[in-house]
């Protein structure tokens, strides 16, 4: 480790030093969380400034600074699937009525499905008003050779048919599922619980001492891996900071600035979308601002790891405790959240896409045919996304191909993806938070008392 190496790490200690200091005095997660995403940005933009992207002294630095963020990450992703599993299993055996699953879960993926849909329209209208074409774009070597990785991934996704595709999301070797071995390891251990905990519901019926027994097994389990979730979510300031350094570091902004026009539209679309989700909670009688407000620590989080599954944990608990989400929508919205009808990587971006390789086809990116296939396209591929970044190009990939149209050139945004992706991550999450929120004001589900209560977001939050 060179000495520019160890005085940079030196100033990361120190600067976790300060947010250690911050916890002992009992600030508030929320300030925690920004003071550690604010100090990321201006260290990374210090240390690009100081040393320059792709320097040698950079690059070592990012490394051991990855030790605090990523390693942050696998700590969030190692409890994922336990607590899907555990938690969905619970909130099944705790419903009163076995059909309350059936309205739950259509209402969440009614909801995740038709938001992307409409993601997806404003994605279309975003593009077509800044004018947005491929051809604009000029292609050197890096664009070229993620064109051709793209082709390539495209010949493996095609090897399944839809149906295919559909079956690939049941388990067949649920411990297989369980290490997160496939991009829907998710959803399979979901579609496991919820069998688990029908069947639970059933044993109860015959069986109810056995079902009594597992049911507290289970409760007690749940209560050590939501306990693990408090300890690491402990460490989310740090790894904010962390994971904020490295990125901003690491930006090419030489290549944000040369494809500026996309950044911002990209952007738009986001802000857009959110303003949306917005609307959608003031018109079922809450308060937006509210909701804002107890989502952002979550969104930051999610904007910063570029996760969606990571975010699963602090999603469940930020709608339960702060949101007054009931556990079970809760659980259900966030997991679902993190493998289908994600908002910005299945929605925005493939429309954008779409919209700005049809001139290059001579296709009417404003035809109603053109416009009505891509969104009833978008909406039904958005089933199964990996919730994990890389997700929009799976998504892109399925969506182009669907429309026959050449997906290489989406290897073109190659030197922004990163940056738009952050962006995309946030609006996933929050996709899903207000899915659970609006499926539980739907349900009566809702604890209003403590979605209006300023000071839950600092109980819940408060670890």
């Amino acid at each position: 480790m060179g000495m520019y190496t160890i005085l940079n790490v030196a100033i990361l200690a120190v600067l976790i030093g300060i947010l250690i200091w911050m916890q002992k005095k009992h600030f508030s997660f929320t300030k925690r969380v920004f003071t550690g995403l604010g100090a990321g940005i201006i260290l990374g933009a210090i240390l690009q400034w100081a040393y320059g992207a792709g320097s040698d002294v950079l690059i070592e630095t990012t490394d051991w600074y990855s030790i605090v963020g990523s390693g942050y990450i696998r700590f969030l992703m190692m409890i994922v699937i336990p607590l899907v599993l555990v938690s969905i299993i619970q909130s099944i055996i705790n419903l009163e009525k076995s059909a309350e699953l059936g309205k739950m879960a259509s209402w969440i993926i009614g909801i995740l499905i038709s938001t992307t849909m409409i993601a997806a329209l404003v994605g279309i209208v975003t593009a077509t008003v800044f004018d947005l074409n491929a051809e604009q774009i000029e292609a050197g070597q890096a664009e070229n050779e993620r064109g051709t990785i793209l082709e390539s991934t495209l010949e493996e996704v095609e090897e399944q048919t839809a149906a295919q595709k559909i079956v690939s999301f049941i388990p067949s070797n649920i411990f297989l599922d369980m290490t997160g071995d496939r991009s829907t390891s998710v959803i399979a251990v979901v579609i496991f619980s919820v069998i688990v905990g029908i069947a639970v519901l059933g044993v109860r019926r015959k069986k109810p001492e056995q079902a009594e027994m597992f049911t507290k097994m289970i409760n007690a389990l749940y209560a050590v891996v939501m306990r693990i979730v408090t300890l690491i979510l402990r460490l989310t300031p740090y790894g904010i900071l962390a994971l904020m350094a490295n990125t901003v570091a690491s930006t090419d902004f030489a290549g944000i600035l040369e494809l500026g026009k996309f950044v911002a539209a990209s952007y738009v679309a986001i802000i857009t979308m959110f303003v949306i989700h917005l609307i959608l909670v003031g018109l079922f009688g809450l308060n937006p601002f509210m909701y804002l407000r107890k989502a952002i620590p979550v969104l930051g989080f999610a904007f910063t790891s570029r996760s969606s599954a990571g975010t699963i944990p602090l999603n469940i608990q930020a709608q339960q405790h702060a949101l007054g989400v009931d556990q079970g929508v809760a659980n259900m919205s966030a997991s679902f959240g993190a493998t289908m009808g994600q908002n910005g990587c299945a929605g925005i971006y493939p429309a954008m896409l779409a919209v700005m390789i049809a001139p290059t086809m001579g296709i009417d990116p404003l035809s109603p045919g053109f416009i009505l296939q891509l969104v009833l396209i978008i909406g039904v591929s958005s089933f199964g996304i990996a919730g994990v970044g890389g997700g929009a190009t799976f998504a892109a990939l399925i969506v182009l191909s669907s429309m026959n149209m050449p997906v290489a050139l989406a290897g073109l945004l190659i030197s922004i993806e990163a940056f738009i992706d952050m962006g995309r991550t946030a609006l996933n999450v929050n996709g899903s938070m207000v899915t659970g929120t609006i499926t539980a004001r739907i349900l009566n589900k809702l604890n209003v008392k403590t979605f209006q209560d300023k000071t839950a977001i600092q109980e819940a939050t408060d670890i």
